[in-house]
Parts: structure tokens; sequence; C-alpha cells
């Protein structure tokens, strides 16, 4: 069910929801667009939404221009540390946002660089937090990934690896054993590094499966043993880590397009958004047995690069709330809310 839309000004292709209370009605949306010619640019921007379906909210709260954004992360949250949110940029730069209210009052908000630093002469490509915020992955186009600690405002490189042949697309921390980190790229290998060691031990590496670019990776946020990768070859596919050497028990399900982004849901063990480049969106069931598509989205006229769930409030009054989704297109700039009518997502 579509609740509204809207068009960005610059190529959409990242939108993520806060996850801090009481900032779970705030969007983000990034653009990147290249500008070609003698002098070719890559500009971007952020916009801030306010996004409530229960009432049909959708409004923008802020926008900031900048240099094209491959991927933002919202930071997890921790003990009393607010919103921040981070920005992998075609320059190079890792960025880093507070969340903050406007000086001239009233519910508007507006983001406030706290941190800023140039970490590669390559583009940054992706961005993940460590489940502390004390440290930040960035996957770079130079297949490398950096790994920088994040206190006080400050930004420093702990360390930097060469970890693929070619573009890193994922770099993901291990949210239960975060001394992990995940890695994929154009060059179809899915690795695991544990950063105890320096230079950072290779645990495991699989050549064979991914048949094309690995572009996404993510941990189920319940189950410790449980991880899904995405890739260009069109194949959404889940891992048992136990075996870490080796993952087991593959399952896979094809979802018709390159699979760039998947979004665990919030509170449904086993269901997750898929954005699936030439094929729309996706919302999948998958564990252990199989896989399986419950559901597509085909409103977008352009490749589905960004996807997300909003959190929310599961009072039994709002319990469809729990499952508003964004997704944004990249080509034709157009960011949809929209909630799923599979019956497995309102199954709270």
């Amino acid at each position: 069910m579509e609740v509204a839309q809207c068009y960005l000004d610059g190529n959409a292709d990242a939108v993520e929801f806060c996850m801090h209370e009481p900032y779970h009605n705030v969007l983000a949306a990034a653009t990147y667009t290249l500008q070609e010619g003698d002098r070719p640019s890559r500009t971007g921007s952020i916009s801030l939404f306010d996004v409530n379906a229960n009432v049909g909210r959708f409004e923008l709260l802020y926008r900031v221009e900048t240099v094209g954004i491959f991927d933002l992360k919202w930071s997890p949250v921790v003990g009393n540390v607010g919103p921040m949110l981070a920005q992998a940029d075609a320059d190079g730069y890792l960025r880093v946002h507070g969340l903050e209210c406007c000086s001239n009052g009233g519910d508007s908000l507006s983001l406030r660089e706290i941190a800023g630093e140039k970490i590669s002469s390559s583009m940054c490509l992706c961005v993940d937090w460590n489940p502390s915020t004390t440290s930040i992955s960035v996957g770079l186009s130079d297949g490398s990934v950096s790994v920088v600690s994040f206190s006080e405002s400050q930004i420093d490189v702990i360390q930097e690896w060469k970890a693929h042949d070619f573009e890193l697309w994922a770099a993901a921390f291990d949210i239960h054993q975060p001394q992990l980190v995940y890695t994929g790229s154009d060059d179809c290998k899915f690795s695991c590094w544990d950063l105890r060691d320096g230079p950072s031990n290779l645990v495991f590496q699989n050549s064979k499966v991914h048949k094309m670019g690995v572009c996404c990776i993510a941990k189920s946020p319940r189950d410790p043993n449980i991880l899904i990768t995405g890739g260009y070859d069109e194949y959404l596919r889940l891992w048992d880590v136990r075996s870490i050497s080796k993952p087991v028990n593959e399952t896979s399900v094809c979802l018709g397009g390159g699979v760039w982004r998947v979004k665990h849901h919030p509170y449904v063990p086993g269901v997750v958004l898929a954005a699936c480049m030439h094929n729309g969106f996706a919302v999948v069931k998958i564990d252990e047995e199989k896989g399986e598509v419950m559901e597509t989205y085909t409103k977008h006229d352009s490749l589905a690069y960004g996807a997300d769930w909003q959190r929310g409030n599961l009072s039994q009054k709002v319990k469809q709330y729990s499952s508003v989704v964004a997704t944004c297109s990249f080509y034709d700039r157009l960011l949809q809310i929209w909630i799923p009518e599979s019956s497995i997502v309102k199954r709270l």
C-alpha cells in the first residue's frame, strides 16, 4: 500500500530510518550524481524526512548539499549516545553527523557535522558501525577495507588492508562478535576478517559460490549464526557461520535482479527486504530450510538501490506501522514510502 512519494534532487541511492527513540520517524535519504564532461564531478545530498504513516505525514525537514554519497548508516542504539549518521563519500572522506534540533525552536531537525576525515585517495563505497559505535568500517573502490576508531568527534584509521581485487561494496561488522568484519566485492569473493590480529587475519574466504560481485552482507539481529549475502548474480543467500571456516547449510533464492541491499525486519525473524536493482524490491521469508518471495514492489522505474524498514511502537493499534518501508531508485530519483501487504510482516 502506497503511503507517500517524492523526487529527490539527485540520483537516489540510499535510505536509512533512524533507530533511536524518539526519532523513529526520521528518514535520511542520500544521492549521488555524476556530472560528466571535461571536468567531471560527483555531487550529492542528504535529506531528512518526517515519516508517520499512521496520519499520512511525509515532510521534508532538512536538506544539505554534499559530494556524491554511496552509503549512509545511522549509529546503533547504545547507552545515552544520541543518533549519529555516517556517510561514505566519493571523494574518500568519512563524515559523521549528529542529529540536532534546529536553533529556531519547534520540531524541526538538522544535521551537524561532528567529524570528517579523508581516509583514502579511493572512493568510500560502504559504511558500517560496530555495536558500541566506537569503530566504523569502510569499503573502498580499490578493494581495500578501512577500520577507523571514532571517539569524541575524532576519526582515526586504525587498520587498512587490501581485502579484495576490485571494488568493495560490503564491509559489515558481526554484531554478535564485533571483532569480525565481513566483506564482499566485485571479485566475487565473500570474506571474514579478525580485527584482533594486525594486519587483520583472514578467517575465511569463499570464492566459489557467488557467480558475480557480492554487493551486500547482513548479519541476523537475533540469530548469531545466520548471515545473508546478495550480489549481482541475483541470488539472496543464507549462511550458517557456526562452521566459520566454510559456511554451510546454504539456502538461496533468485530475486530476478542484482541484490544490492538487504535489511532484516526489525521485529519479524527470517523476513528481509531486498533492493533488486532491475527488478524492484522484494519482501522475502528465508530460513535454513528454504527461501520464499512473499511480495514484490515494482512502483519504481529505475535501478532499485535503497531500502529500509521503519522501527515503531508495537502496540496493538499500530502493528502496521512497524512494517512501513522506504525505498528509492537511482535515475528517476524517486523515494517511496509504502506498507507491504504480505501477512508475514503483520504477524507480530
